[in-house]
Order: C-alpha cells, then sequence, then structure tokens
C-alpha cells in the first residue's frame, strides 16, 4: 500500500512546480530591470562601488522584509476559505469589525486596494514582455524596430491560452520557470566568484549610511528597489489557485536563492564594469548564452503575466460574490481545485488595455514609472487590513505580530512616497485607472443595495402567499418556471405576468439554482421537489463548480417526484430592470452609470443554460 504521507508530499511538489509557472512570474523576471532602473533616467545615481553595494543591500533587505517575512510568512496565513488577495482580507476585515463604521472603512479601503490591483495586473504584462524582447536590440541591435510588433504578438498568444485553465499552462510553465531561475542563480554565481566582495552588501550598514549621506538620493532610489517587490501582491491574490504551503515552498527553496543570486551578479558585474549598467542582466550572460537568453527571458516574462492574469480572475470571483460586480461567466477549470477558474470578459477586456499600454508606452523604461504606485498602494492597504484583523483577535502573538505589520507599513509608506514622485512620468496612470474602477465597484453595490431594498418592499414571503390564494385569477394550460435566488420570497417576475397577462398557468414551478462546492453533482442528486400547493412547486437545482446549469435538463430529473414537464407547454419567466433616476438616493449621474453597468451586464452574466424560444422577459421599473 502507497504511503498516505508520501503522496501528499508528491502532491504538494507537484502544486509547488505549478504555482512556480503561475504564480512566481512577475517577481521572477524583476531582474531584468529593477536593479538597472535604480541607475538609468533622469533620477538615476551614479553606478560608483559605494551606490551599487548600497543599492544592492536595500535590494536584499527589501526583499527578505517585504516578500519573504511579511508576504509569503505572515500574510498567506490570513485567508478567506483558501482565497487570498486582499478582496479576501477584505471579507475577513469585515467579518471581525466591531462597528459598522470599522466594517465600513475596511471594506472601502479594500475595494480600493482591489481596483488598483487591477492596475497592476495589465501593466505587468506590458513592461514584463517589453523588457525581455528589448534584449534583442542587446544581441542584434537591427532587430530594435520590431521589439514593440513582437511584444504584442506574444501577448495576443499568451491570452488566447488562459482559456485552457490555471492548471494547465502551470504544468506548462512551471519546468521553464525551474529553467529560469536555475539560470539566474547560475549567471549570479559566476559573477560574483570573480568579484566575491560584492558579498558585503549583505550588510544592512550599507543602504543605512547611504540613506543618512545622501537623504535625497536614496529616497529616489526606493521607487528602483521597489521594482523587486511588484510581485508580492500578486502572490498573494494567486494563493488560492495552489494553496500557502506550495507557495511557501517555491519561495523557500528555488525563488528567494536565485533572485539574490542574481542580482548580486549584476551587481558584481558593474563593480567590474561601470559601462554594463546599461543592461547589467542581458550583459551578465557569455556571449554563445545571449540569444537563448532573450529566448527564455521572453518565455519567462510571459509566466510573468500570468500571476497577474490570473489574480485578475480571483478578485473577479471574490468582488462578484461580495457585490461589487455583477454576475459573470466564471469557468471552473479543474476538477480537484476550486480556485482555478477563466474569466472570459476579464481576459479579452485586459488583452486590450495591455496592447494599447505597449502601443503608447513603447518601452519598459517609460512604464516603469508607472509600475510602482498601484502595487505600493495596495500593499499599505494588505498591511492596514492584516493588522485590523490582528488587532481583533486574542493569543500571544498578537503584539509581535503588530509590531512587525507597524515596521513593514512603515517601509511601505517610503516606498509609496518615493513611486509619487514618478507621478507625471506615468505614475498617474494607475491611480486614474483604480479611482475608474473604484467608482465602478462601488456604484454597482449601492445602486443593487437600493434594488434591493425597493424589491423588500414590495416582494411578498412565500408562506403568505401560499396561504392566500388568487381564486379569482384565471388559469391557462403550460407551466411557468420562475427563477428565484430567495426561495422565501415571491419573485418580482410572477407579480409581473400577473400584471400584464393577468393570468397564472395550471402549474408554477419556483426554482432556485443551488451551486455546490464540489466539481459535480450525479443526477440522482440533482433535483429536489417540494409541493407547497396545488399546483405550485419549489425546485431546488444543484450543480457542481464544473457545470454549466442546465435548467431544462435538471427540470426533466423532476419527473421521478412526480412533476413531469412538457417542453413545448413550459414557459421560463426572467425580470429585467430598468433603473430610473429617484428623488435623491443617488446621484444622477451616478444613477446613470449604474443603469449603464445592469444593460452592460445583461446577457453577460447569465450562466443559466435555458430554451431562447421559451422565455419570456417582463420589465421591472427600479427608482433609485
Amino acid at each position: 500500500m502507497q504511503n498516505p504521507h508520501s503522496e501528499s508530499r508528491s502532491s504538494v511538489a507537484g502544486l509547488a512546480l505549478a504555482a512556480l509557472g503561475v504564480v512566481y512570474g512577475d517577481i521572477g523576471t524583476s531582474p531584468l530591470y529593477a536593479f538597472k532602473e535604480a541607475f538609468s533616467g533622469p533620477h538615476g545615481i551614479d553606478p560608483s562601488e559605494v551606490h551599487v553595494l548600497a543599492t544592492l543591500s536595500a535590494f536584499f533587505w527589501a526583499v527578505l522584509v517585504v516578500v519573504s517575512l511579511k508576504y509569503v510568512w505572515v500574510v498567506l496565513r490570513f485567508d478567506n476559505e483558501g482565497e487570498g488577495g486582499v478582496l479576501a482580507l477584505t471579507a475577513l476585515a469585515r467579518r471581525v469589525a466591531r462597528s459598522p463604521r470599522l466594517a465600513m472603512l475596511a471594506v472601502g479601503g479594500g475595494i480600493f486596494a482591489a481596483a488598483l490591483f487591477y492596475g497592476d495586473a495589465i501593466i505587468t504584462p506590458a513592461i514584463s514582455v517589453l523588457s525581455a524582447v528589448e534584449g534583442l536590440s542587446v544581441a542584434t541591435p537591427h532587430l530594435e524596430h520590431y521589439v514593440v510588433p513582437i511584444t504584442v504578438g506574444i501577448l495576443i498568444g499568451l491570452f488566447m491560452i488562459q482559456k485552457h485553465g490555471t492548471g494547465q499552462v502551470g504544468r506548462f510553465f512551471g519546468p521553464i520557470t525551474v529553467i529560469w531561475f536555475l539560470a539566474l542563480a547560475g549567471m549570479g554565481v559566476a559573477s560574483i566568484v570573480q568579484t566575491p566582495e560584492v558579498l558585503r552588501a549583505l550588510d544592512p550598514r550599507y543602504a543605512i549610511t547611504f540613506a543618512l549621506d545622501e537623504p535625497h538620493m536614496a529616497f529616489i532610489l526606493l521607487s528602483a528597489v521597489f521594482l523587486s517587490l511588484t510581485g508580492g501582491e500578486a502572490l498573494y491574490a494567486d494563493m488560492g489557485h495552489f494553496g500557502a504551503r506550495p507557495v511557501r515552498l517555491a519561495w523557500y527553496s528555488l525563488v528567494w536563492p536565485s533572485l539574490v543570486l542574481n542580482y548580486f551578479g549584476q551587481g558584481a558585474l558593474v563593480l567590474r564594469e561601470p559601462v554594463a549598467i546599461e543592461n547589467p542582466f542581458y550583459l551578465l550572460a557569455p556571449d554563445w548564452f545571449l540569444l537563448p537568453l532573450v529566448g527564455l527571458a521572453t518565455l519567462a516574462t510571459v509566466i510573468a503575466s500570468q500571476a497577474t492574469i490570473t489574480g485578475a480572475y480571483s478578485m473577479t470571483l471574490q468582488a462578484t460574490r461580495l457585490g461589487y460586480l455583477p454576475r459573470l461567466r466564471i469557468l471552473h477549470t479543474s476538477d480537484t481545485e476550486r480556485g482555478q477558474i477563466y474569466v472570459p470578459s476579464v481576459n479579452w477586456l485586459m488583452l486590450v488595455a495591455v496592447i494599447v499600454l505597449v502601443l503608447q508606452f513603447r518601452s519598459s523604461g517609460a512604464l516603469a514609472a508607472a509600475y510602482g504606485i498601484a502595487v505600493s498602494g495596495t500593499m499599505i492597504i494588505t498591511t492596514l487590513l492584516t493588522g485590523f484583523i490582528v488587532l481583533t483577535a486574542e493569543g500571544r502573538l498578537r503584539i509581535g505580530l503588530l509590531a512587525a505589520l507597524a515596521a513593514f507599513g512603515l517601509i511601505e509608506m517610503l516606498f509609496f512616497s518615493s513611486n509619487l514622485t514618478k507621478l507625471g512620468e506615468g505614475g498617474w496612470l494607475p491611480m486614474v485607472l483604480g479611482a475608474s474602477l473604484f467608482l465602478l465597484l462601488t456604484t454597482w453595490k449601492e445602486g443593487t443595495r437600493l434594488v434591493a431594498e425597493q424589491r423588500c418592499q414590495i416582494d411578498v414571503p412565500m408562506d403568505g402567499f401560499i396561504k392566500g390564494p388568487l381564486p379569482d385569477v384565471p388559469h391557462v394550460f403550460g407551466t411557468a418556471v420562475y427563477l428565484t435566488s430567495e426561495p422565501s420570497l415571491v419573485p418580482s417576475a410572477l407579480f409581473h405576468n400577473l400584471k400584464h397577462f393577468k393570468v397564472m398557468h395550471e402549474r408554477t414551478v419556483f426554482l432556485h439554482v443551488v451551486n455546490e462546492n464540489i466539481p459535480r453533482v450525479p443526477d440522482d442528486e440533482r433535483v429536489e421537489v417540494t409541493q407547497l400547493a396545488p399546483g405550485i412547486y419549489n425546485v431546488d437545482a444543484r450543480f457542481g463548480f464544473r457545470e454549466e446549469p442546465d435548467v431544462p435538463a435538471a427540470l426533466a430529473l423532476a419527473a421521478k417526484f412526480g412533476l413531469e414537464l412538457e417542453p413545448m407547454a413550459t414557459t421560463y419567466f426572467v425580470a429585467r430592470s430598468t433603473i430610473v433616476d429617484g428623488p435623491g438616493k443617488l446621484p444622477r449621474w451616478r444613477c446613470n452609470l449604474f443603469a449603464w453597468m445592469v444593460r452592460q451586464s445583461e446577457g453577460s452574466g447569465t450562466y443559466f443554460k435555458l430554451p431562447a424560444n421559451q422565455v419570456v422577459e417582463l420589465g421591472t421599473q427600479v427608482i433609485l
């Protein structure tokens, strides 16, 4: 018999390998541009020995504190039913809040952080793939004009394969990522051996002394150092795809050591040859390995984009569950991992946005200015939400955790402040995008809340409806099926049917679709039928997360309970809302925005399979 523990270890190792191909692509490609940005551009510092050692020291300790300690060791412990990311933290914070005001503050901060994360999710693919393809201009200068077209082609291919699922993509990318990290480590070691004095930068006093002697330059340097941390938030958002343990295993065993070795290798090269600061990553490679390295780096940056794409999927799923987005078509791509999903609408919108960014900025250096603000802002809010949750908890470690989170928050505030210096060079982009998304998310939440309040005033409890029949209403041949999200209330579509047609069908079915936390539900457990009154039935139809809810097929299974439906005599009634201005509950412009969002969501979020020729839509006027 096989040892279950060995099987468990094998499963964790497999998930860790897949996590390499999804979770660590973003932070794993930061050596392509992060160290170079510290010494380039109008704000770059002089690549002297003191500055190189101070920069490396800042890189090493920043990654240690923010990623290894904060995210991988502390924040990964705070999941919401296995899901990670700032919205998972928001849900936890709202759950433990001791007052409605605190809950509102926590939710507001979390939603704004989620909006900023979407900004990061479109910048990462653009800057990552651009930085890799730019290696062509180092290896073969006459190919420089083809960098942008090649980048666009690669990005289109990346977004097109997303439909195959995170697990499939991760298994394909995982081995490539292993080769990438081994190449990073190998090039770094080869350079460090030639200039071992670079290891002095492990001493934090180099960074501290530089900060004390040249505070202005050190402050600007922080924005470049932060580029080595930008994958931290995506790491947390992607946790739900693989679990915390495989993510930690991959980081501590391979990712972190490889990154440190490569950064120090680049620093050793610049100490030997200061002119190499033009592109220290590619100049670190021997001539024979340069073109293969460009190809490997391109694959690695495609994988880097994968980290934020899947993070955006997870964030969208959580926003939908929390009521900040309408129901979208979300496809589950694994029979074993519920967190592995694909969201077609988000995928194609991101592709368009990423291509626009590439065509607008045209270089990784130009995009670097826009990169840090969104991520650093999200990191600060993540720290605050984690501290809020820890503050309400009990235990001996609470004081220590709060002190550590306070230190993390202070460091991240410095990073955020430094990134603000690049506001006019492109940093405005993620802020504008984040503010726009925040407006959309909160408008949908507030609009749906007001709609629910109005409907509560007119909806009738099911018990009262059943006990008070309508004898004067004529009945017609056939069956009416009303979809309902709340079985205890009579669907508004029924009342609109009575209002418009003045009749009821001889049989009325209230259908409630239940989504289960298992991949598939057996047919013999699919439906549960309850007769509420003569000719009136309640049907619960259960579907797994890997199934597309096929309503007619489920109702056909109700025949064994005595509810046999004739397809040609069955009509499905669906309510559609018409939003109109109200007396000041929402400003007119937000009311119009919400109405537009309702119109856009109709159809795109329909995940019930219904026969089109048997559906009747009844309009409902909702005043906001």
